[in-house]
């Protein structure tokens, strides 16, 4: 590093060098700040005579430079510092989550926001959600979101009416879940939790495509993304999508939001005396017939070991619990002592 001759015409025979004693630190100091039009401040940095070309040359000692946290730490999310809800520090100051997950998916079903059914969207559903999700979001947790359509439009159920094609009614349920994306990020802005929705298919106008490297950026940020219209491809069903999403933004759990309390031995409608399973292997789910989530999907997650945990949303506070890792419900893919804490 050089500085033009222009700023230090006095210092020619000067040669300072930086030293652990503070006398020589105040006299470098106040005498090259009285002389030149800014300040240095840096105490690895030393002074010697001026080159033979007019040059006053400045060195800078290695051995007084660390790394900085910045360069240690690109991947790590910006987290608040709430130490009292369960925020710990790391080794340069800043803070982070001590919980199970750092970034999830949680899938919400249709049906799940439609509430008691007296209308297509419950507003008291979609703000509880809004609400528990941002109580965690304000922890570091990164949350994405994706949600069905069945409260809108099932386009399995609506195959084969009136001449309409299996696609052509996927494509009306993606478009469901459009629709129940935009009111829930509606939802969760009017309290502060800024939030994308990001389209399977384009529609520039309301929503932002799916763009992968995009989604993860807006999760560091500290954005809930919620991701709509499924997969974009008809036949498969919005299960499939959260396993797939989940996949390939690397969060560690698929997180299924319904409206029981986790997953039965029986349907508990038909049997009172049905048994809530804590845990379940993948295979289970498939040889055991269990409606839920369909066979795409529980395979994609088997193959990517990812868990997935199934819930009750009407129950508050169950959302909050289960994006923190705490036993919820039941766990598909894993057991819940091996689900450690990552510090």
């Amino acid at each position: 590093m050089a500085i033009s001759n222009s700023f230090v015409p006095l210092l020619s025979s000067v040669s300072i060098c930086s030293s652990s004693s503070s006398s020589s630190s105040s006299s470098w100091s106040s005498s090259f700040s009285s002389l030149t039009p800014f300040k240095l401040h840096y105490p690895g940095w030393m002074l010697s005579n001026r080159s033979s070309n007019g040059r006053l040359v400045i060195q800078c000692s290695s051995s007084e430079i660390s790394p900085t946290p910045d360069a240690m730490n690109m991947r790590q999310p910006q987290v608040s510092s709430m130490a009292s809800f369960g925020v710990t520090m790391n080794d340069f100051g800043s803070s982070k989550p001590s919980y199970k997950w750092r970034r999830v998916l949680l899938k919400v079903s249709g049906e799940a926001l439609a509430g008691d059914g007296m209308q297509n969207i419950d507003p008291k559903i979609t703000m509880s959600i809004a609400r528990e999700v941002a109580a965690v979001t304000r922890l570091g947790i990164e949350v994405a979101i994706v949600v069905g359509g069945g409260n809108i439009f099932r386009g399995s159920s609506w195959a084969g009416s009136s001449g309409l094609d299996r696609s052509s009614a996927d494509y009306i349920g993606m478009l469901a879940t459009v629709m129940n994306a935009i009111f829930l990020q509606a939802t969760m802005e009017s309290i502060g939790i800024p939030t994308r929705v990001q389209t399977a298919f384009r529609m520039s106008e309301v929503a932002e495509p799916y763009i992968r490297r995009r989604a993860v950026r807006h999760l560091e940020k500290g954005r809930v993304v919620i991701f709509a219209a499924g997969t974009g491809n008809p036949f498969f069903t919005t299960d499939t999508a959260a396993a797939l999403r989940c996949a390939e933004i690397s969060a560690e759990v698929v997180l299924k939001a319904t409206n029981v309390d986790g997953v039965y031995d029986d349907d508990p409608r038909r049997n009172p005396n049905a048994r809530l399973l804590d845990t379940l292997a993948y295979n289970e789910v498939t040889s055991k017939h269990l409606s839920v989530m369909d066979m795409t999907a529980i395979t994609l997650c088997e193959e990517n070991n990812i868990p997935v945990v199934v819930f009750n949303l009407s129950k508050t506070g169950n959302i909050s619990r289960a994006i923190k890792g705490e036993k919820v419900g039941t766990l598909i893919g894993g057991t819940w002592n091996s689900m450690v804490a990552r510090t």
